[in-house]
């Protein structure tokens, strides 16, 4: 494909900014309530979304639109960065032979995937401190570099909202290189243990020639979480549901027919790829293995389903898979540790190869492949830069085989062969050298072994269970560092403290809990209560951790005296020593002892001299100590470190630098909580003016009333703490009157700032709701609940706070009634607002309002409603439930919908039974043609819907009735071809918790078909297997999977698992008395669950299918 914008460097290598215009997709508006997800599942580990706002609709048309783009080109590549779309990698193309070696989607089309909302596919996106990334869709940081050396370097990063981590990739292009060095920076600006991620998803373009290469050495791959496993590449056994015992190479695209995940069990190779075999072109990932474990392979499959999703997500470009590489992590989730301000820093490739197939080693420098075949081994050669008079040498057992010299670069691949190879390919080894006889490259193959499968990973035991104190411990620690969406570390730090209250490691454990919950007196207990298990026999632990626990705990509640005493005792253990003398020097400083201070900062540099925060302290103390000059130097070397500092530049402006000054006040207007978290640097060590100023900064060229709330609430606090008494009453008054909403608080400060200015000014309405908002995702919900009850006494009109409660109530406190009048409330307050509206009809579907009544309520909101399509979707499935499937077939043809991934098969569902019941209608009529008609539609998904077709979708019920039309118009060719395609599938019932999983109804029909087809036995059986199962598990206490990797419901009531549970148990015993004859008790059945929801779409159905004679 063209590339446009090359400026056809020939020498060296430039970097520049440039606009770009794309067709993009627009997207809806962020939420302005915030929506608390405490048990959905995404990627494996929870999918809180908060503080993120949620954005829930994606238009149909393009507009052009304007971007600015980061571009590096070399002789051989050329790169574009987007940094206003998290950063991203949008295109990598190799000049050489016009190939985009990753997959270039020419239009920002976003789909319902990401975290909050909106994600796109193609070019490389970097997921962390989660997968994917939250701020995926976010503008970020970024600076453009000219390097000593001749390279050029384009930086990307930000402080991401939920765990206020910094985060940092540098992409640096080298003169006559075909490789793109990634420097990547995580550092943990918090004084707490802080868990992360780090995949580098790189997108690839797909088709029927391509595959995906791991090394030579990965025989077996994994799911998330480990759940489950399957022999690499060569699968046999069942794996995502899909049969492949036949013996499926399922490194191929083409062989793998629905979504699908798999990652390296292990490997000690440097590198992943992947090779199109029409274009002789593919993709390269190199990094040191021990840093970079993870190896993935994503992919939609190849099947209707794939091929609906890579329309939502592109107009032309095709499908691509995901050649993911993950650093500190081999899996999702496999979140690793950082410690209190470490950083972790790490380097990957990503490059180009052409013309020699399967690679089976990588370099930095290098790709080589091998194969063996017939006697005659084939293998290539490929080069990142010139090496000229390259000697490569094949050896068997030692002797030469093959020996030849050639010029190789990345323009000019070498391909070669040897004959008469009568060993075994691991007797091989190909060597590359340079001209000065340098190895620059070799392989040999790996020596065939068959090893059994790695066992997959068990789930956690419930804490009762657990045999000791140790292992409550343990487990507790891995349902935090795996944020585990719907286990809690506290059932078993809690169980272990019932045991035994004085366990030193579990009371440590948990006060950082509930120090992370801002419950600091508590927390302050916990961590005494260690201490004094831990000096039981000597005042000198082995672990200092405690103490340093401690020290930030009397911190944040002023005990300034007694923290700094914790924290000294906590040097005493080296682990501890940067982070306590660090905390040290800032209590110093506040109390103006700058030469003590700068003393504790050196010696927190001592043990980790890239602490970015305890080098701003450095500068901020040398200015303070009249040695400005010092603290300018010291400040460019800050920034060479990170050249995204934004404490350097903060000192480099108060020492005059124009540019820096330029930059910084840009980079401060852009994001009120970047200017949030470099105040708190500042104001933390009590150099209140200089955070007055950094917060001021995020005020320029806005209106007054547009400034995000908090910004002014941490302004009135600094201010009162600077002495300025009547500026800290203003800026509490404008808090309260700013509408720079959505404000979603989120950090302990938050609530001490809230809570002090609330103090002040306790008739602010807002602040309450703000502070509720933040106490709720804390998990203090009883005190968030008093917070939005302040508010509503306040202010009764404000809808945010009274939605919040509604969800409270029916949460926290089981209170439907109460939580149906304030939801009500809410959107009497604000009837234009499309989700709380969605969240009253979810409402009144829990407490069992009538389907008439919700059609009548939506229907007299239905421009609101309209606007989403998830209430669309309730719309016409309750004119399903209300006998008008025309009606709802019309609307379904109308629209066209934007699933979320993994919530598919919501339209699916009523399109199906739209149809069907028309056809059901017609049969009835004995209009059989016209019954075919409808039925042979049910069987293709149209466009519009966003949808494909599974492979194995379960469509019993739609071949049933075909079978029936067809009989009916005396075609019993037909007909029979349809019962026994009907007859198809698994027997055995099963819970319904994910989309692809199979209704009861499924296995109801294929027994009528088997009875029709005159195998009454068979046909009996399956009624049976539903009477067993139904009757069996009816009364099961429900959990969702401990392993499940996406339930992506934004629903904020939650769900009473045991309810749906005997309701689907229910419908099952139903279906399998009716299909035994037992018409009354199936209908007393039916009847009873129709009673607890009388929302049940396939029960009324069923129940009206009694007067049938079936």
């Amino acid at each position: 494909m063209e590339c446009k914008q090359l400026k056809q460097v020939q020498h060296g290598v430039r970097v520049w900014r440039e606009e770009v215009i794309i067709p993009t997709y627009p997207v809806g508006k962020p939420e302005r309530n915030p929506v608390f997800l405490e048990k959905r599942v995404y990627q494996g580990s929870s999918g809180k979304v908060y503080p993120h706002p949620v954005i829930e609709s994606i238009g149909d048309e393009p507009r052009d639109a304007v971007y600015q783009a980061l571009c590096l080109e070399n002789k051989y590549l050329f790169i574009m960065i987007l940094p206003e779309l998290g950063g991203r990698i949008q295109r990598a193309y190799d000049k050489t032979n016009g190939y985009d070696f990753v997959y270039y989607n020419q239009v920002i089309k976003p789909a319902l995937v990401g975290l909050a909302g909106p994600w796109i596919s193609g070019g490389i996106e970097f997921n962390w401190p989660q997968h994917h990334r939250p701020s995926t869709f976010d503008p970020v940081d970024s600076e453009i570099f000219e390097n000593s050396d001749g390279s050029c370097t384009i930086a990307v990063g930000e402080i991401e909202n939920m765990f206020r981590t910094k985060g940092m990739a540098r992409m640096t292009l080298f003169p006559d290189c075909a490789a793109l060095k990634i420097d990547v920076q995580l550092y943990n600006r918090t004084p707490l243990p802080q868990t992360f991620l780090w995949w580098a998803n790189p997108a690839v373009a797909v088709n029927d020639d391509t595959q995906s290469i791991f090394p030579p050495d990965v025989t077996a791959v994994m799911d998330h979480g480990k759940r489950d496993v399957s022999s690499f590449p060569i699968a046999r056994g069942v794996y995502y549901k899909q049969d492949y015992s036949a013996g499926v190479d399922i490194s191929r695209y083409k062989n793998i027919p629905v979504p699908t995940s798999y990652m390296a069990y292990r490997s000690k190779y440097d590198f992943i790829g992947g090779y199109d075999y029409d274009r002789s072109a593919g993709l390269l990932h190199v990094a040191d293995h021990h840093i970079s474990p993870g190896k993935k392979q994503w992919t939609w499959g190849c099947g209707e389903f794939g091929k609906a999703w890579d329309r939502n997500l592109t107009d032309e470009d095709g499908p691509y898979i995901e050649l993911m590489t993950g650093c500190f992590t081999d899996n999702q989730p496999d979140f690793s540790w950082l410690m209190p301000y470490e950083e972790k820093a790490f380097t990957q490739y990503f490059m180009p190869y052409r013309e020699i197939g399967a690679v089976k080693n990588a370099n930095t420098e290098a790709a080589v492949s091998l194969e063996l075949s017939e006697g005659t081994a084939r293998f290539g050669v490929y080069a990142t830069k010139p090496i000229t008079n390259a000697e490569i040498v094949l050896t068997e057992g030692g002797r030469r085989v093959f020996s030849a010299r050639a010029d190789v670069s990345p323009e000019q691949a070498f391909s070669g062969s040897a004959d008469g190879i009568n060993s075994l390919e691991s007797a091989l080894e190909l060597t590359v050298l340079d001209s000065n006889g340098t190895r620059v490259i070799s392989y040999r193959p790996e020596t065939p072994k068959t090893e059994p499968l790695p066992e997959p990973a068990k789930p956690v035991p419930p804490p009762e269970e657990a045999a000791t104190n140790e292992d409550l411990f343990l487990y507790g620690t891995h349902l935090e560092q795996y944020r585990h969406a719907t286990y809690l570390p506290e059932d078993y730090y809690l169980e272990g403290l019932r045991r035994d209250p004085t366990d030193a490691r579990i009371n440590n454990a948990y006060g950082l809990l509930l120090l992370r919950r801002g419950c600091l007196e508590e927390a302050e207990q916990h961590f005494q209560a260690a201490i004094a298990k831990l000096t039981r026999s000597n005042p000198n632990p082995y672990d200092g951790e405690a103490y340093y626990n401690l020290g930030v705990c009397q911190r944040l509640q002023t005990k300034n005296t007694e923290a700094y005493d914790s924290f000294y005792k906590a040097t005493w253990n080296a682990a501890q020593q940067e982070s306590s003398f660090y905390e040290m020097a800032c209590i110093q400083a506040e109390q103006s002892e700058y030469a003590q201070a700068l003393s504790h900062v050196e010696r927190a540099l001592v043990k980790n001299a890239h602490h970015m925060k305890a080098r701003g302290l450095k500068c901020a103390l040398l200015r303070s100590l009249n040695r400005q000059a010092e603290a300018a130097c010291f400040a460019m070397e800050s920034l060479a470190i990170d050249p995204l500092d934004l404490a350097a530049q903060y000192e480099l402006t108060l020492a005059g630098d124009t540019e820096q000054a330029r930059a910084l006040g840009i980079r401060l207007r852009q994001n009120a909580n970047w200017t949030i978290e470099l105040a708190l640097d500042y104001a933390g060590a009590g150099f209140f003016s200089d955070a007055i100023a950094i917060l001021k900064a995020n005020l320029a060229e806005k209106p007054e009333l547009t400034v995000y709330p908090m910004v002014y609430y941490y302004l009135a606090v600094f201010a009162g703490r600077a002495g300025q008494k009547e500026q800290a009453e203003t800026y509490r008054t404008l808090a309260a009157k700013s509408k720079g909403e959505p404000c979603f608080p989120h950090r302990v400060q938050d609530i001490l700032v809230l809570r002090e200015c609330l103090a002040q000014n306790p008739q602010d309405s807002r602040g309450w709701a703000y502070l509720g908002n933040c106490l709720y995702d804390k998990r203090r919900y009883e005190e968030a609940i008093a917070a939005w009850e302040r508010c509503r006494e306040l202010d009764e009109r404000y809808p945010m706070a009274r939605r919040n409660l509604a969800l409270a109530y029916f949460n926290k406190r089981g209170k439907k009634e109460d939580a149906r009048r304030e939801l009500e409330a809410a959107f009497a307050l604000d009837p234009g607002d499309a989700r709380v509206l969605m969240e009253l009809d979810q409402l009144y579907k829990k407490i069992g309002v009538s389907p008439a009544e919700r059609l009548a309520f939506l229907t007299e909101h239905r421009t609101c409603a309209f606007q989403r399509d998830d209430l669309y979707v309730e719309f016409v499935t309750l004119l399903n439930l209300t006998n008008q499937p025309e009606e709802a077939l019309k609307l379904i043809e109308a629209r066209r919908f934007h699933p979320w991934e993994g919530g598919e098969g919501r339209v699916i569902a009523q399109y199906i039974a739209s149809l069907v019941q028309l056809a059901k209608e017609k049969i009835m009529q004995k209009a059989f043609a016209e019954a075919v008609e409808l039925l042979q539609r049910a069987t293709v998904y149209p466009e519009n819907l966003g949808e494909g077709k599974l492979a194995g979708a379960k469509e019993n019920d739609i071949y049933y009735w075909l079978g029936v039309s067809y009989a009916g118009l005396g075609q019993t060719e037909r007909a029979n071809e349809c019962f026994k395609k009907a007859e198809h599938g698994d027997e055995e019932p099963a819970g319904m918790m994910y989309y692809n999983d199979q209704p009861p109804e499924m296995v109801f029909y294929k027994g009528l078909a088997l009875r029709v087809l005159g195998r009454e036995a068979d046909a009996a059986r399956c009624f049976g297997k539903l009477v067993a199962y139904g009757q069996a598990h009816e009364n099961d206490a429900v959990k969702i999977d401990y392993f499940a990797v996406s339930l992506p419901d934004l629903m904020v009531f939650d769900e009473d698992l045991n309810a749906r549970n005997r309701a689907h148990c229910r419908f099952m015993t139903a279906l399998g008395l009716l299909g035994g004859g037992e018409v009354e008790p199936a209908r007393a059945l039916l009847e009873s669950v129709l009673r607890e929801n009388p929302n049940h779409l396939s029960v009324k159905i069923h129940l009206e299918l009694l007067e049938w004679n079936l």
